[in-house]
């Protein structure tokens, strides 16, 4: 528990992850109000093809998305940072056992970021719903539920992962551009290529993700189930993770 107090002052004695959590919930609220007033905008309209499709992941997309990158980029700084100052060093004489370090950190940020994104995706959905109302018969969560629950569980995995990355190298700069780009650009880029983007899609660690943060159907030759593509992710996040609590006993601080 000394550990865990110790890494909460370490979180909430610096300014930067409040500003992270204000631009998570402005994101995130943002977009759904944004999208709303779209829908509503396109209804009003007397539009011949109706109203655009709105969901309950199309509504919470800000938080899943943006957010979840926001909270990302968060959590490596919280690692890469303490390296770039030689905070991790103290950290690391204070608690010989630097796994416990590690898992402490990755445990604070992970269920935070689970809060976070659990509650602002309600909030979310509600905001949208309200705006929206009968003119979205998409959005309802009778059989969507997964729409909301699949978000705190993806944030938690992602804070983990990006916790591992920034013990793997050290760097904000290069923790950033592996989180930012391989999610972003290069899934995204290798799902593009053809029959070669169709084959190796199933087996990008992001599509699963998001393959199960969708309750619509998501394209794609899919070789397992949606749960399938959430335990896909997890290990992927948990091999990378297990790399990390290997080099960080094993190399200097």
């Amino acid at each position: 528990m000394g550990v865990l107090a110790a890494e909460r002052i370490k979180l909430t004695s610096t300014r930067s992850p409040w500003w992270c959590s204000a631009v998570v919930v402005v994101l995130g609220i943002g977009l759904a109000l944004l999208i709303a007033l779209v829908t509503n905008a396109d209804t009003g309209g007397n539009s011949e093809e109706g109203p655009p499709l709105l969901t309950p992941t199309v509504a919470v997309s800000g938080v899943s998305s943006f957010g979840v990158m926001v909270l990302m980029i968060m959590a490596a700084l919280t690692v890469t940072s303490e390296y770039r100052f030689g905070v991790i060093r103290s950290s690391f004489l204070a608690v010989p056992n630097r796994s416990k370090v590690v898992l402490s950190k990755t445990a604070l940020v992970g269920v935070y970021a689970a809060v976070l994104t659990g509650v602002l995706s309600l909030i979310a959905f509600i905001v949208a719903k309200v705006i929206v109302g009968d003119d979205a018969p998409g959005l309802v969560l009778d059989g969507n539920w997964r729409a909301l629950y699949s978000v705190p569980i993806y944030a938690f995995l992602c804070v983990m992962l990006a916790i591992g990355v920034g013990v793997l190298v050290r760097q904000s700069a290069a923790a950033i551009s592996l989180i930012v780009l391989w999610s972003l650009l290069v899934e995204n880029l290798l799902g593009a290529f053809g029959s070669f983007g169709r084959t190796v899609k199933p087996f990008l660690p992001f599509q699963n993700a998001n393959r199960f943060l969708s309750v619509e159907e998501y394209a794609g030759d899919w070789h397992w189930g949606v749960w399938g593509s959430l335990i896909y992710f997890a290990v992927f996040v948990a091999i990378v993770f297990a790399g990390a609590l290997v080099l960080v006993n094993r190399r200097d601080a």
